[in-house]
């Protein structure tokens, strides 16, 4: 088996293992909050001069993070044609670990909580 057709097959799997498993933890008895036209935390109706709240901020810099982490994943086709492949597999394991426990200890600290 080629380098090619094992990254796609472990792309595909991945892929339908994290769908079914939104599909399967998905949240679905909406709350008002979800029923709202403006779910973003803020009272659309109320003083537009009001601080905003330091977890909006750290919620950002979580969704940079993350955003940041397809550019280091997006040359890993072209990596794959290298002398050595498995140590780019390797290289790209370990960062997507990385950035896993990093995401797992945020969720475990209560940083991804939006209510207080």
């Amino acid at each position: 088996m080629n380098m090619i057709t094992f990254m796609l097959t472990l792309s595909a799997a991945l892929s339908t293992l994290l769908a079914g498993l939104s599909f399967w933890l998905a949240q679905t008895t909406p709350d008002p909050e979800k029923l709202s036209p403006y779910e973003c935390g803020f009272d659309p109706l109320g003083s537009a001069r009001l601080p905003f709240s330091i977890r909006f901020f750290l919620v950002a810099i979580l969704f940079l993070l993350f955003d940041l982490e397809i550019a280091l994943l997006l040359p890993l086709p072209w990596a794959t044609q290298l002398q050595s492949p498995t140590s780019t597999l390797t290289w790209t394991l370990a960062i997507l670990s990385l950035l896993t426990l990093g995401l797992a200890y945020e969720w475990m600290q209560g940083g991804l909580e939006w209510a207080e």
